[in-house]
């Protein structure tokens, strides 16, 4: 099943993400134009090869991207092979790929193309590297289990049927009832790929189960007819006026297909508690050492090793922390660590919206708000703009549980469906409103739904489209946050300037807390206690953030490292373009060219340089 780890994951990410099957498609969908230079032409053949058998493994990549249309449609109702054999599949692709581009002659390449062909084989070698040293997870590096809080088909699914399965038709509909039909054998075929873990000794930490199994008796406690995956179905329908008994015919596959099979992971799930451990690194895995310094590699697209990852977030952290005292003694804020003075603005009822269900839609209106002011502005500071449209929705009530504060999900390609910013309400006491700018500027605007809208809009091989590097694409979001402060965003806003700083000491300590507990055997306990010392956060936000440090080791590590790489890369441009150094310019430069590792990144800005020297 399709998540924003794998959207995000380095590389290809090769059966998530795929590609257009058809010339049709792919012009339909705004493929890159084809190149004069031969060799380039060539290579965007051969990726367009790849991006067909990529999708070929994932219907629901294609329904996720918006292109399951035409000759693919019927893949609406069909379900992506997540037992072993079909990772394995997933596997033996990724290492053809990668042997059919090493073939390939890249010395004729240049500029763009070039770029594209060192983009791609990096993202394949990362992750044929990691297919063939690690027999657990799926996935490579990065994600060790199966099923846990934030993975499985359990946690997955009912969300994305609600919010990205199209039902336009009669067909459409018909395609849902298959498609929810199947989500009983991606159940089972979790179930057997948890049962080949196990035995090779990778099981869950025991708070992670707990967590799992508190979503997935939510899940199973509600009523079949009024399932989120039935109610949404009766929705879309009764939208389109489609005729059909379509809540009565989706109620019998979920009480007689889904919740058994449900009932069925749960038994498993528990039959894994009881054999559990407390211990909350990945160095206790088979090759758990390893593992975590490749899942580090994979994150950040650097050479990094997990103590210079440990000794570069306490720096962040002194460096934060240093600057949010001096904010907080202006506004009269003198007295404990600022640790202790955080937890006390988050303790403050001033900045607290009702936890009502009026409290939370009056939040989203004024995230709303906050989002047109800074797209209002953007002009001034980015060469290039995204066309996609941005919605901001809360976090589904039943996965909210285990869910981040906030996350996004691209758009289409073909533009049907926005890009949606989900932010966690559970409780809003966790979301206080002085930590609620630099949250959105991350997630929407100019963070992720820019560079993300831009990448899809961009003249890019659909490859590259939909590729993604989490230390890129993370980096990009957290050198947003920094932007709008840059942009007077925060100037008369003083104490959401201290939730900015306060976000950034947070991907500092992420650093710390991540090579903490997977490195150097730290306790969850003692991660918690590190992080709320440092940061004041509420524990309920501190235990979610690193129990999901737990199940996806190194991914938080790229946030900081990524958006340090930006500010170095603009440093470096201003340096040496001096007067002719044009932010926009900068900024287009680094978005048009899509996702990329940061050592490419690197030879981006370079050849920004040289031409704009040029020019």
């Amino acid at each position: 099943m399709l998540h924003r780890r794998q959207i995000l994951k380095s590389g290809v990410a090769a059966a998530a993400l795929g590609a257009l099957a058809t010339p049709t498609l792919a012009r339909a969908a705004g493929t890159a134009t084809a190149p004069a230079n031969p060799s380039g032409a060539a290579l965007n053949k051969l990726f367009d090869q790849f991006m067909t058998e990529n999708l070929d493994l994932s219907p629901i990549g294609a329904t996720f991207l918006g292109v399951d249309t035409g000759a693919r449609a019927k893949q609406r109702g069909e379900i992506d092979d997540n037992s072993l054999a079909g990772y394995q599949k997933q596997k033996d692709l990724t290492a053809s790929q990668l042997q059919r581009l090493n073939a390939f002659d890249s010395k004729p390449l240049t500029g763009m193309d070039e770029l594209n062909y060192e983009i791609i084989q990096y993202g394949l070698q990362i992750q044929d590297g990691d297919d063939k040293k690690y027999n657990y997870g799926g996935q490579g590096a990065g994600a060790p289990y199966i099923v846990s809080q934030l993975t499985g088909t359990y946690q997955q699914f009912p969300d994305f049927l609600a919010s990205q399965q199209p039902v336009e038709t009669k067909d459409d509909a018909e395609y849902y009832l298959q498609r929810l039909d199947g989500v009983a054998l991606a159940l089972d075929r979790d179930s057997e790929a948890v049962r080949h873990d196990v035995a090779l000794g990778v099981i869950p930490p025991d708070f992670a189960l707990d967590k799992a199994l508190t979503q997935m008796a939510a899940l199973r406690g509600v009523d079949a007819g009024k399932s989120v995956m039935v109610e949404a179905l009766v929705t879309k329908a009764k939208a389109k006026n489609i005729p059909g008994d379509w809540q009565a015919r989706a109620t019998k596959i979920v009480s007689d297909k889904l919740y058994p099979a449900l009932d069925r992971q749960i038994a498993l799930a528990k039959d894994m508690r009881s054999k559990a451990v407390h211990d909350a690194g990945v160095w206790r895995l088979p090759q758990g050492e390893a593992y975590y310094a490749d899942s580090v590699i994979a994150a950040t697209t650097t050479n990094m090793t997990p103590e210079e990852i440990h000794k570069t977030g306490l720096e962040v952290v002194a460096d934060y922390t240093a600057r949010i005292d001096a904010d907080m003694k202006k506004l009269g804020l003198t007295k404990g660590t600022v640790g202790e003075r955080l937890r006390g603005m988050y303790n403050d009822p001033k900045f607290r919206y009702p936890n009502t269900d009026e409290g939370k839609e009056k939040l989203l209106a004024d995230l709303n708000v906050k989002i047109q002011k800074i797209r209002a502005r953007l002009p001034e500071y980015y060469g290039v703009l995204p066309k996609a449209d941005l919605q901001i929705k809360r976090v589904p009530k039943a996965t909210e549980a285990g869910a981040p504060g906030g996350y996004y999900n691209p758009g289409s390609l073909d533009g049907k469906r926005p890009g949606m910013y989900y932010i966690n309400l559970r409780d809003t006491a966790e979301v206080p409103s002085w930590t609620l700018s630099t949250l959105s500027y991350h997630e929407g605007i100019p963070g992720h739904h820019m560079q993300l809208s831009i990448q899809q809009e961009t003249d890019l091989p659909l490859i590259r489209k939909v590729s993604g590097f989490t230390a890129y694409i993370e980096g990009w979001a957290l050198y947003s946050e920094q932007m709008a402060d840059e942009m007077g965003m925060y100037a008369d806003d003083p104490w959401g300037r201290i939730g900015y700083m306060h976000d950034a000491m947070f991907r500092g300590v992420r650093l710390v807390v991540d090579s903490g507990m997977h490195a150097m055997k730290w306790s969850r306990e003692k991660a918690i206690k590190y992080y709320t010392d440092t940061l004041g956060d509420l524990d309920a936000s501190a235990i979610t953030e690193v129990e999901r440090y737990c199940v996806w080791p190194g991914q938080a590590c790229a946030y900081m490292v990524g958006k340090l790489d930006f500010l170095k890369q603009r440093a470096k441009a201003k340096a040496a373009l001096g007067a002719k150094f044009d932010i926009r310019q900068f900024h287009k430069a680094v978005l048009v060219c899509g996702a990329v590792p940061l050592a490419i990144l690197d030879k981006v800005v370079d050849r920004y340089i040289a031409e704009t020297k040029a020019g």
